[in-house]
């Protein structure tokens, strides 16, 4: 990929987080992976969204985590997503939020618990919680540790990050990847819906049951996998 396509593609998939309602203010960010060039591109640091243009995203070298060229700050989180690229080599972009829903499903620290198809279509479980991060990883380099605690709690899921595709940071947000910047955008919406249909089932039904498997795996394996058959051939 060339540089100038994976800039284009960060802008663009940062501008999508924000059209989807997903950000307000600067609350995010969103980041793509080129491998063989060893390099990531993100949303610089705190710059209001209206004022982004593709040359505006920051590269960041894969190895060290140094800008590769111009002034501008990187996202103070590109920490966490170079420990998740550098963790999980089949993500190929992300994207972190403070969306509503799903920061509120952070806040009280609680994972967001499967409980129909919709959920099922994306994310093959409940959308996992952290563990808190102890003092001493608050005070030291947070954002990596961010980042650790993320690559802890979903390496206990399974192989495939792809299959689970978004994390909630107890007391912090939401993040969200996939095999590009676009899927990551896609799984981010995604994310937001189930957050606020599973609150939204848990005030009419509280402690309802979660979906019983055959169901789960059935409506996530036909959007996914070798088998899928959801939508047209490409």
């Amino acid at each position: 990929m060339a540089i100038a396509e994976l800039r284009e593609r960060v802008f663009e998939a940062n501008r999508e987080i924000v059209k989807a309602g997903l950000v307000v203010l600067t609350f995010g960010n969103t980041s793509a992976v080129d491998r063989a060039a060893g390099v990531m591109a993100i949303k610089p640091s705190g710059v209001p969204y209206d004022a982004l243009d593709p040359d505006s995203m920051v590269l960041v070298d894969l190895e060290s985590g140094e800008a590769r060229e111009g002034d501008a700050r990187p996202s103070s989180d590109t920490p966490t997503h170079l420990v998740l690229y550098r963790a999980f080599e089949q993500v190929g972009g992300i994207v972190h939020t403070h969306s509503p829903f799903a920061t509120a499903w952070a806040q009280a620290r609680r994972e967001i618990p499967c409980l129909g198809t919709t959920h099922a279509d994306h994310f093959r479980g409940p959308v996992p919680v952290t563990r808190e991060l102890t003092g001493e990883e608050i005070g030291g380099d947070y954002e990596r540790r961010t980042g650790d605690v993320i690559v802890e709690t979903v390496t206990g899921l399974g192989p495939d990050p792809l299959e689970r595709p978004a994390v909630l940071v107890a007391s912090h947000g939401p993040f969200a990847w996939g095999a590009d910047a676009e899927k990551a955008v896609e799984n981010a919406i995604a994310l937001e819906v189930v957050a606020e249909s599973s609150l939204r089932t848990e005030l009419l039904r509280p402690g309802a049951e979660q979906v019983q498997p055959d169901l789960l795996n059935r409506h996530f394996l036909r959007k996914h996998g070798p088998g899928a058959y959801y939508g047209q051939r490409s």
